[in-house]
């Protein structure tokens, strides 16, 4: 966990969504020092609110719920929803119709910025030969990047009509370490991840902002050139897992779309059908 300084953003009452997941249980002692009150929210389970937290269950397609969550926000770190390749009808409900309730509270409420975690399965059926930046066009690899790809123009609507800031991270592969040769390039530390969401609400306008969530990888297939005003800087890289990596897939196929395109597994994942 990262440090801050003495004169570190601080919000009165920071929301986080998905609490209860992977990433949300990482956050949630990292959040809390930048705020007063930390609201944690998820359809799932949950531990109890410590000090300074509060603990609201609210599932996302439940308009009056997340309009009721984001009363007496600052902000909005955004990490609720599905977050792997399932069935349409969760995918939707969460996904879609949430993306849209949070940012109409968004707005009812006067919140004005948000980190949304989107995710690189937005661009997943580009090759891992291309490096690409955040304007190449969406090539989602599975109904969850589609969904991740949509809940983008979400923002993109609020900014354009309504002036909320967004900045929307396709994050990579948020681990411990890189668990395979892809995440060699895809890895995002979770020191990183802090760093990222730190600049993202701290920046001072970031209109929309489209930018990968990756660590300082050796080569990374993402170019986040026009993202640099957020002033996010990785200081961790995958590089020091290289040759544990290596040795324990020590050769891949070259053939299989697992090892041709960004999105890794997801490519392969054959979409349920709505």
């Amino acid at each position: 966990m990262l440090n801050p300084p003495a004169t570190a953003l601080r919000f009165k009452r920071l929301l986080l969504t998905g609490a209860a997941g992977h990433l949300g249980q990482i956050l949630r002692p990292r959040l809390k020092v930048y705020c007063e009150t930390l609201r944690l929210s998820d359809c799932a389970a949950m531990q109890p609110a410590g000090s300074g937290e509060e603990v609201v269950k609210a599932p996302l397609e439940d308009a009056q719920a997340v309009l009721n969550l984001l009363e007496g926000v600052d902000a909005v770190v955004h990490l609720g929803g599905v977050s792997t390749e399932q069935a349409w009808a969760p995918i939707l409900a969460a996904n879609i119709v949430g993306a849209v309730n949070l940012y109409e509270a968004a707005r009812l409420h006067k919140v004005k910025r948000i980190v949304y975690a989107s995710s690189n399965h937005v661009t997943g059926f580009y090759r891992q030969s291309e490096t690409i930046d955040t304007r190449a066009a969406p090539r989602p690899d599975g109904f969850y990047g589609l969904s991740k790809a949509f809940g983008e123009d979400v923002a993109q609507m609020y900014w354009d009509r309504w002036g909320i800031e967004t900045a929307s991270l396709r994050i990579g592969s948020s681990y411990e370490k890189p668990k395979d040769r892809r995440m060699l390039a895809t890895w995002l530390s979770f020191d990183d991840l802090e760093r990222l969401i730190i600049a993202s609400l701290s920046a001072a306008q970031i209109g929309h902002t489209i930018v990968y969530g990756m660590s300082n990888n050796q080569g990374a297939w993402w170019d986040n050139r026009h993202a640099r005003h957020l002033g996010f800087l990785p200081q961790d890289s995958s590089d020091v897992f290289r040759s544990d990596t290596e040795a324990r897939q020590p050769t891949i196929n070259a053939a299989d779309p697992v090892a041709i395109y960004q999105g890794g597994a997801f490519v392969s994942m054959a979409p349920h059908q709505p």
